[in-house]
């Protein structure tokens, strides 16, 4: 895995919750709080937290519940701290393979579009179970394969294309690399985990225009420092071709495009 990869500092925190975050990740925050609301937890955990958007239809969902939020990148939960304050919610920096928590101190353990990245997916799928009760759940959410997710192929496809000496830096990168249903229930397995399921969600990823998602794939993600890499001029250039691949999914209502992810329920 790249290193940069898991690189969320500077100016990439802003961008990502001001253009990731309803492009992409609000949607599918939305859905799983519809989901768990139903788990009824007290005591939740939010590992790869990021800026907070999860964590706040959590709060929503359940008012009365209590949320840590956790990542390892400081700098998107002082983003995330900006946005929400309330009592029952609260923010800590930690690495998800080595959580800084007691046994059997969680009902819920839910990770949004964060387990792709861990190094060791079984060690950070037994750490959530290490944290939880006994019988309380851990919720995933995983990218389906980059096929199913148009923007993010199509936007990939236009900046590989500036950059054809490094093509693997910018198309079918690790979120969307490890989709198949069969190794993720083998990962959850091999940690302890049962009464595991797997739904396929299918959503509709929205922005105001094409450049505003062409800024979200390109400006609010590690592969901004990828981008950069290549020159003074590389992010602006790489924004651009975004942009005109991205327009054939533009209209009058503004940008719509297809994305997929699995939404994966395990028990302890």
């Amino acid at each position: 895995m790249s290193g940069t990869d898991t690189i969320f500092a500077g100016s990439i925190p802003a961008v990502y919750d001001r253009y990731m975050v309803p492009l992409v990740f609000r949607p599918y925050a939305q859905a799983v709080a519809e989901r768990v609301r139903a788990l009824h937890p007290q005591r939740i955990l939010e590992t790869a937290a990021g800026t907070g958007v999860l964590t706040e239809a959590l709060n929503q969902a359940l008012p009365d519940a209590e949320v840590m939020a956790s990542d390892l990148n400081q700098p998107m939960l002082d983003e995330a701290a900006r946005r929400l304050a309330a009592p029952n919610i609260r923010f800590q920096q930690a690495d998800a393979l080595a959580l800084p928590f007691e046994d059997d101190s969680f009902d819920l353990v839910v990770c949004q579009f964060g387990v792709m990245f861990f190094p060791d997916k079984v060690k950070g799928n037994a750490e959530a179970r290490r944290v939880l009760r006994d019988g309380g759940s851990y919720v995933l959410v995983i990218w389906n394969s980059v096929d199913a997710n148009l923007a993010t192929k199509h936007a990939g496809a236009a900046v590989a294309d500036l950059f054809p000496d490094d093509t693997a830096a910018f198309y079918e990168r690790i979120p969307f690399r490890y989709h198949d249903e069969a190794t993720i229930e083998a990962d959850l397995l091999a940690a302890g985990f049962r009464e595991i399921a797997i739904e396929t969600v299918e959503l509709i990823s929205r922005a105001a225009s094409a450049r505003d998602a062409a800024i979200a794939l390109t400006q609010g993600t590690p592969m901004r420092s990828e981008i950069e890499r290549r020159g003074p001029d590389a992010l602006a250039m790489a924004t651009d071709a975004a942009e005109r691949a991205l327009r054939q999914f533009e209209g009058s209502d503004g940008f719509a495009a297809p994305m997929s992810a699995h939404i994966v329920t395990a028990r302890k």
